[in-house]
């Protein structure tokens, strides 16, 4: 499981002192954790999929953080929210391509967008990006 990852790569940044890693680390930890007590309150268990989600969310944020700093002209965060976001995506699946997207519609029987959205959602959680789903469906149209 990806979270099992996260907390052996935690660990050896603790040993190698490394501070940025450490950082991001703990607040993907946290993050994580406090997901698995949502999903334990409605009887639930935490998935990869729902670790890549939290992995996707912080991605953001690091990148909109490190714009922040460049705004600022503060390089030394900048660059370590570019490592951060670097180790962050290190962690992520591999995301289909528009190619690889588009030959998938072009193999279902019904390409309505709910049925489509519904399908990419199901089969490739976390693995694609459901706005590009989106534009490659609407060729389709």
């Amino acid at each position: 499981m990806i979270a099992d990852e996260i907390k052996k790569a935690n660990i050896q940044a603790l040993k190698d002192k490394d501070i940025v890693a450490r950082n991001i680390y703990s607040v993907i930890l946290n993050k994580i954790m406090l997901e698995g007590i949502k999903k334990r309150e409605k009887g639930e268990e935490i998935t990869d999929p729902d670790v890549v989600q939290i992995l996707q969310k912080s991605v953001k944020e690091l990148e909109e953080e490190r714009e922040n700093y460049l705004k600022v002209n503060n390089t030394e965060e900048a660059e370590n929210s570019k490592r951060q976001i670097e180790i962050v995506k290190s962690y992520l699946p591999e995301m289909l391509s528009e190619d690889k997207i588009k030959e998938i519609i072009s193999t279902l029987e019904d390409k309505s967008i709910g049925s489509v959205m519904k399908y990419f959602k199901q089969e490739y959680n976390g693995k694609c990006d459901m706005n590009t789903v989106r534009k490659v469906l609407a060729s389709f149209q």
